[in-house]
């Protein structure tokens, strides 16, 4: 089936010159670098293609049907590497790689569309612990307007599947569209200004923290600690060591779950991480780092770590006039503060 959807691909040429007037909209195809033997080899590559018929009576019961898989292939950070190295911009580092591992097409009673799920891993060494997120062409769409919309010179070359009004679920086209999304992606990244956007770091990580905020919120802490563990992944790939406030907001949700589940090594060990954040950051949001030393303390104590030196800190914010006493507990910071700073 694979070498019988390959051989559907015509090679497509990319015109590196234009004349005068404004950009020319990219080709439905829309690769930073057109390489047909590049192409070829992503198709060889990690994407599985399946359609999952939700709603419909075709399904019998069964969860989806497989349209094609293909084999998995080491390669695709070399890939990218060499595709990068063809570009215009020669200054553009990459460090992160996005694949596209699964694309399943999702019919329910009003709609039918293809979601997809791309996986963050750090390039050219191994990740031990890669993020993803699941997202639809129109969300991608989305992310690409709001980023043309703000950046428009960083965005002005920027190439972008077009919408199409058929064959939009043949595994050709989401094929296609899947190289052409990781491509993007991973141009966007290498951009330090496109890369620390709210809109790009929000587009990953936003509606997973809410998620999870909303289950911590109501007790559900083992439907939110998965969601809160990926959000921080995303982080650590995403953000720059500058951007605290979702971080902390992240690491209070770890805290919180894992200390709810009686898991007290590892809370203690993301309340240590928090504090020392709170240490490179400029603007103390001191209620909250408040929560956190009490909550370093009292976890330092059950898990037999030492807790003299939050102990300290608490006390010198005492003597500072803050006040300690009473405070707020992590949780409580953590529905104030999420409600507050992810709108």
């Amino acid at each position: 089936m694979a070498s019988k959807l390959l051989r559907r691909f015509r090679p497509t040429t990319v015109r590196r010159q234009r004349g005068p007037g404004p950009p020319e909209e990219p080709p439905e195809i829309a690769e930073l670098a057109d390489d047909t033997e590049g192409l070829s080899l992503r198709l060889s590559g990690t994407l599985s293609l399946s359609e999952d018929s939700l709603g419909s009576e075709e399904s019998d019961g069964a969860e989806g049907r497989c349209i094609e898989e293909l084999n998995t292939h080491p390669l695709l950070t070399q890939q990218l590497r060499e595709m990068w190295s063809t570009t215009q911009d020669q200054s553009l580092p990459i460090r992160l790689t996005f694949e596209v591992t699964e694309a399943n097409v999702v019919r329910d009673t009003h709609t039918k569309y293809v979601m997809y799920t791309i996986y963050l891993l750090h390039s050219g060494q191994y990740d031990p612990s890669p993020a993803f997120i699941s997202c639809r062409y129109s969300d991608l769409e989305r992310l690409k307007k709001s980023l043309r919309s703000r950046y428009p010179d960083e965005m002005s070359s920027v190439s972008f599947p077009h919408k199409r009004l058929h064959k939009n679920f043949t595994a050709e086209t989401i094929a296609k569209r899947s190289r052409a999304f990781e491509q993007f992606l991973c141009y966007v990244s290498s951009v330090p200004t496109l890369r620390q956007s709210p809109e790009f770091l929000g587009f990953f990580y936003l509606r997973d923290m809410q998620k999870a905020q909303h289950h911590t919120c109501t007790g559900l802490y083992q439907l939110a600690l998965p969601l809160w563990m990926n959000c921080w992944r995303l982080q650590e790939k995403l953000c720059p060591v500058g951007t605290a406030t979702h971080r902390l907001l992240v690491l209070a949700g770890l805290v919180v779950c894992h200390q709810e589940m009686d898991a007290l090594a590892d809370a203690q060990a993301f309340s240590e991480r928090a504090i020392a954040l709170f240490r490179d950051v400029q603007e103390q949001n001191v209620p909250f780092l408040i929560a956190f030393l009490q909550a370093h303390v009292q976890l330092s104590w059950r898990v037999g770590v030492d807790k003299r030196s939050s102990e300290a800190t608490l006390r010198r914010l005492q003597e500072a006039g803050h006040a300690t006493h009473n405070a707020p507990t992590l949780k409580e910071m953590l529905i104030k503060e999420t409600n507050r700073m992810t709108t």
